[in-house]
């Protein structure tokens, strides 16, 4: 028997595979298209101490190998999503990560705390949102506002933390040594790389936010770096994710260092993209006999 069993603080999962947050709703989308008990984790789009209206739109283009979005992290408020959405959840065999977004600390925490006592098995983190408190920068590009949310949110959290880290940084090792510094459990990368689009015809921004987030096939490379980057830098685990589409795509980011993988969005294009990807790294390690995907772990060096 081959395992595909993979641990992170403490949460044992039945593969190493889940769904990047915005890709896959809360998963009762996707229900009728996937079976999510096949999925190591569902990981749910953001969600806020409140109800999210979102960006103005047009919030989504195509582009060369993947597509800009500025959605804006609209969501119903995590009392909505503890009534409907988890409950949902809550009736399959997956593990399940929420996904946290807030404008403020203070948001953060409100979110935080009212999932400590709910049926989640870990909260992910979202800090590319921007910190409405300090002109709009976005909590994950700083060191010290990193170092600062990540304490807090761990003071404040019954459940492991998973801090999602930007690429938009200078040096990316940083920012994740003052995450596990602050006593993050895990983290995961990348979030999307800022983008943009411009209609010659109309001559104007095919994003009504003017620019967005590139997710897809084409930014694999970057995520890649900087995962294995990461992995090699810090001791917590890592959550590898950008440009994963194929279970050849997620055995580099597990042979880079990556505990666990998410499929983002390869999902709109194919539903069934995460489940593949977990058959895909079960077939690879029968073939090479590896009889547990934990060998394969950071055997790149």
């Amino acid at each position: 028997m081959i395992s595909t069993k993979v641990n992170i603080a403490g949460v044992e999962f039945k593969n190493p595979v889940t769904v990047a947050s915005g890709t896959f709703g809360h998963g009762e989308e996707f229900a009728d298209l996937v079976d999510i008990n096949k999925l190591g984790a569902v990981t749910t789009k953001g969600v806020a101490n409140i109800p999210w209206e979102g960006n103005p739109t047009p919030r989504i283009a195509e582009v060369y190998g993947g597509m800009l979005n500025a959605i804006g992290l609209q969501n119903p408020g995590v009392d909505t999503f503890i009534e409907r959405d988890l409950k949902f959840l809550k009736q399959k065999d997956t593990k399940i990560i929420v996904n946290v977004c807030g404008r403020s600390i203070t948001d953060y925490i409100e979110t935080v705390e009212r999932l400590s006592d709910e049926a989640v098995d870990m909260l992910e983190i979202n800090i590319s949102c921007p910190n409405v408190s300090h002109g709009g920068i976005a909590f994950g590009t700083n060191v010290d506002s990193v170092r600062d949310i990540t304490s807090q949110i761990k003071a404040h959290s019954k459940k492991p933390v998973i801090m999602k880290l930007s690429p938009n940084v200078t040096d990316i090792t940083e920012i994740a040594k003052a995450a596990e510094d602050a006593g993050a459990d895990a983290l995961s990368l990348i979030n999307t790389i800022t983008g943009m689009k411009i209609d010659i015809n109309k001559r104007c921004f095919a994003i009504a936010n003017k620019t967005g987030g590139m997710s897809g096939p084409a930014i694999k490379p970057v995520a890649l770096r900087m995962v294995y980057q990461v992995a090699n830098a810090v001791k917590v685990p890592v959550i590898g994710m950008g440009g994963i589409a194929t279970a050849e795509d997620a055995i580099e980011f597990l042979l880079a260092g990556a505990t666990m993988v998410s499929a983002g969005t390869a999902n709109f294009f194919n539903p069934n993209a995460g489940i593949d990807v977990a058959k895909g790294i079960e077939k690879y390690l029968e073939k090479n006999n590896f009889s547990d995907v934990n060998e394969i772990i950071g055997l790149v060096k």
